[in-house]
């Protein structure tokens, strides 16, 4: 069963309660939560920080990754912890599927927000305030790994988890998501990735944060889902980001073009560069035709090209088969029904 809990002050062992719990929300200023308090803390090692910089619901909210969400005061906190409930959906198949709102913006303006340019930045919050029930979104983990959004919603009455990007997925991001994909996983909520990212951040930086260990996690985690998945593709999707976002990945040109010219210099013969920017050319050229998405859906590589308007409804529509086929579920038994 998941655990909400709201923390005030958690010292010592007392401090895993918090750990433990699948969400967590913590109020600006009043929450701590550390191993040792500032006195033991400067007896036993001589470090000097105070309670907000040890253990404040800001540092863990943000930089620790222990608090999933930041409260302004007590009555903020109950109101984030009955949206994390009511997400959770116990009721199912829940009567919320006979009421809801739309969005309140418009979905023509999907048509304006996703640039042609994939390099280009974009908020996902505001392609998914056009798609779910009355634009509401309750976030979770806002301001750790704040490139990787997650969150709870509903379409059409159905509660749903959603994945997205706003940049490269670096390690506190993988690390929430991969929490997220859990959770939704034990309260039974289909997952929605809208894919807009480059790829996992490469790095000396990163990769001594352990971005292949933390990327792995999150991978493991879409591979080892229990709940419906569902990918959207609504701009870059690249490299091993493509796994971690429930995707497909490509080969990069210039990657190859570094791999062959670095095999030629070992051999004592260096590439031409006239013959390099001819291979780089025609690798880009096959792999800009393979993208292409009538490309892919042709060679069944997706399940279809939509209108970005339409996303939705068709959306809305997929969550229907999924909870139709868990509907319908066979009786598991070990042995088969025998003929007489």
């Amino acid at each position: 069963m998941s655990e909400a809990a709201t923390s005030f002050a958690t010292s010592a062992g007392g401090a895993y309660q918090t750990g433990l719990s699948d969400y967590i929300v913590m109020v600006r200023s009043r929450t701590r939560a550390f191993l040792a308090g500032p006195p033991l803390l400067k007896a036993a090692t001589g470090e000097i920080a105070t309670e907000e910089e040890l253990g404040g619901a800001e540092m863990h909210t943000s930089i620790s990754g222990l608090g999933d969400y930041l409260a302004e005061d007590d009555r903020d906190a109950l109101r984030i912890a009955r949206d994390i409930m009511a997400n959770l959906e116990w009721d199912r198949p829940g009567s919320a599927l006979s009421s809801h709102r739309p969005p309140r913006y418009d979905p023509e303006e999907l048509l304006g927000i996703m640039p042609m340019d994939h390099k280009r930045p974009v908020d996902m919050r505001q392609a998914i305030a056009r798609v779910i029930d009355d634009s509401d979104f309750t976030e979770f983990g806002t301001n750790y790994g704040p490139a990787t959004v997650c969150g709870h919603a509903r379409i059409e009455g159905q509660a749903i988890g959603i994945i997205t990007n706003n940049g490269p997925l670096d390690p506190d991001g993988a690390n929430k998501a991969t929490h997220f994909i859990q959770a939704c996983c034990q309260s039974r909520t289909p997952l929605l990735y809208l894919n807009n990212t480059t790829g996992y951040m490469v790095g000396k930086a990163y990769e001594e944060a352990g971005m292949i260990k933390h990327g792995s996690k999150m991978i493991q985690a879409v591979t080892s889902a229990t709940v419906p998945q569902i990918t959207i593709y609504c701009g870059a999707s690249f490299g091993a980001g493509n796994y971690g976002m429930c995707g497909r990945g490509f080969q990069a040109a210039e990657t190859m073009a570094i791999v062959t010219e670095a095999a030629a210099a070992r051999r004592g013969k260096p590439i031409e560069k006239a013959k390099l920017d001819a291979m780089k050319a025609e690798i880009i050229g096959v792999f800009d035709g393979q993208m292409d998405v009538f490309s892919t859906s042709a060679r069944v590589l997706d399940d279809g090209v939509i209108d970005p308007r339409d996303t939705r409804s068709v959306l809305s529509e997929v969550l229907a088969i999924c909870r139709e086929a868990e509907a319908r579920s066979p009786q598991r038994m070990q042995f088969s029904v025998a003929r007489p």
